[in-house]
């Protein structure tokens, strides 16, 4: 039987109309991945960013160091303490004039300069009765041998400006620099912010201390606090201030035992006469340094990302390894440029070194040898960022420096481990569906580039401003 034409035609019309639903369905599946993938990538890159902090992940400013040496003698502790006098006088000044600037703290005065309150240190005060400044500290300063809290006598007490501050790594070193006069002779008054102060005090205690206890009282602004616009002759802005580390000596062994934690020690620090649990804190600070440092957690990931086997993975994680712990002991050590352009540079490509990790995770064509030199090469950078921090919490003439060192760069390993333990299970479940394993991978490298771009700027601009 011969079809009509116009029975042709409505049929031709189905087959149309079949085949553009077809295409249209085709279609809408092309597009619905890449539009979920932009989607998650937005909202991957915004809690990235929101988590990345400031352009140097690393470089702390203005950190405040304190030193603690505790001595066992008979019949007593003797705690040699040196600081910035800013965490002695910053939290106890008086009533707000009306101009809102507070009233000089004890041992302080206050001038208006260029519209800003300066404080400085009061030399009349300080050399009349310096055991007033002593006992500020011991007010503050808690010792505790189990329930029991000690008090102190106030020992020899000094002022030194910063620019003119001795060594006090070495218990040698501190009793040397509280021999000094109480304030240098011939120096004028200078900024509180300026000013470190050393102290002894004195704990009468019958009994051997094989453990013991620290907790501050002493407060310093909260961040949020900072003037507008900031000022950084001003010991009571907190703006640009960094996390204050703490350094615990314990001289009960020889050699003794040295402690870091950070903060202000406002939770109790609980001191054990263990050489393993002094090593266990550059460990933790190790930790947490790389665990904090954004950057260095999105390289670690786009690392991970981008192994195509566990083979790979170990090879990428030893070349970092082998990288970073190099730099780590040179940049220690001094062995870098000392320009300020040093610094942002090498931050400049600890970023672009997640660009190419994260491109390089998206490509999947890296061989194994080239996948081990390349990570090698970027390790260096990172290397050199710790290396930043580690100067900042660390002197050189510290005691037991080679553990510490060893022991901050264990912690930088649990780190990037602990990462990478993380994402591989995860990474290896979703590779089972190779469709929603493309996904992942574009939803996790693609914010990734985008935040380290963003870092590449900010960076790169503070090479050319002198760091």
């Amino acid at each position: 039987m011969v079809e009509s034409p116009s029975c042709m035609m409505r049929s031709d019309r189905r087959r149309t109309t079949k085949r553009d639903s077809v295409e249209k369905g085709r279609s809408e599946k092309r597009f619905i991945p890449f539009r979920s993938l932009l989607l998650q990538a937005i909202i991957l890159f915004a809690l990235i960013a929101s988590f990345g902090g400031a352009a140097h992940a690393h470089f702390q400013i203005d950190i405040d160091i304190r030193t603690f040496h505790v001595i066992h003698e008979e019949g007593r502790i003797r705690l040699l303490t040196r600081l910035p006098m800013t965490w002695l006088v910053a939290d106890k000044t008086g009533p707000a004039d009306a101009q809102g600037n507070p009233a000089a703290a004890p041992y302080t005065t206050m001038h208006i300069e260029d519209g800003q309150a300066r404080y400085s240190v009061n030399v009349d005060d300080l050399e009349d009765f310096p055991e007033g400044l002593g006992r500020l500290l011991e007010a503050d300063l808690v010792l505790s041998v189990g329930d029991r809290r000690l008090r102190a006598e106030v020992g020899r007490v000094r002022g030194i400006p910063g620019v003119m501050q001795p060594p006090f790594s070495a218990l040698e070193d501190a009793e040397r620099a509280l021999d000094g006069p109480v304030w240098p002779q011939g120096i004028p008054p200078i900024y509180v912010g300026n000013t470190v102060i050393d102290i002894e005090l004195i704990y009468p205690i019958d009994t051997r201390v094989d453990r013991y206890s620290l907790r501050s009282t002493l407060t310093l602004p909260d961040p949020s606090e900072s003037l507008d616009p900031p000022d950084p002759l001003n010991p009571l802005d907190p703006a640009g201030r960094s996390e204050t580390a703490n350094l615990i000596i314990d001289h009960a062994s020889d050699p003794p035992l040295v402690f870091r934690v950070s903060g202000s020690m406002a939770e109790e620090v609980v001191v054990l006469r263990s050489r393993w649990s002094a090593a266990a804190t550059f460990v933790v600070q190790g930790l947490i340094h790389i665990l904090e440092g954004t950057d260095h957690v999105l390289f670690v990931l786009c690392l991970v990302l981008g192994a195509t086997g566990l083979r790979m993975l170990a090879w990428r994680i030893t070349g970092f390894t082998i990288g970073h712990s190099l730099t780590l002991s040179l940049g220690f050590f001094g062995f870098a440029p000392q320009g300020a352009w040093f610094i942002p540079l090498v931050e400049t490509g600890i970023a672009l070194s997640i660009v190419y990790a994260a491109i390089s995770a998206l490509a999947q064509k890296e061989r194994l040898g080239m996948s081990l030199m390349v990570t090698t090469l970027l390790g260096l950078l990172h290397g050199a960022g710790f290396s930043f921090v580690l100067r900042e919490i660390l002197d050189l003439d510290a005691l037991h420096l080679w553990t510490s060192l060893l022991a901050f760069n264990v912690g930088v390993e649990i780190g990037q481990l602990l990462i990478a333990l993380v994402i591989w299970p995860i990474l290896m479940l979703i590779a089972k569906a190779p469709k929603w394993f493309t996904l992942a991978r574009w939803t996790i490298a693609l914010p990734c580039i985008l935040v380290a771009m963003v870092w590449t700027g900010q960076r790169g601009m503070q090479i050319f401003l002198g760091g």
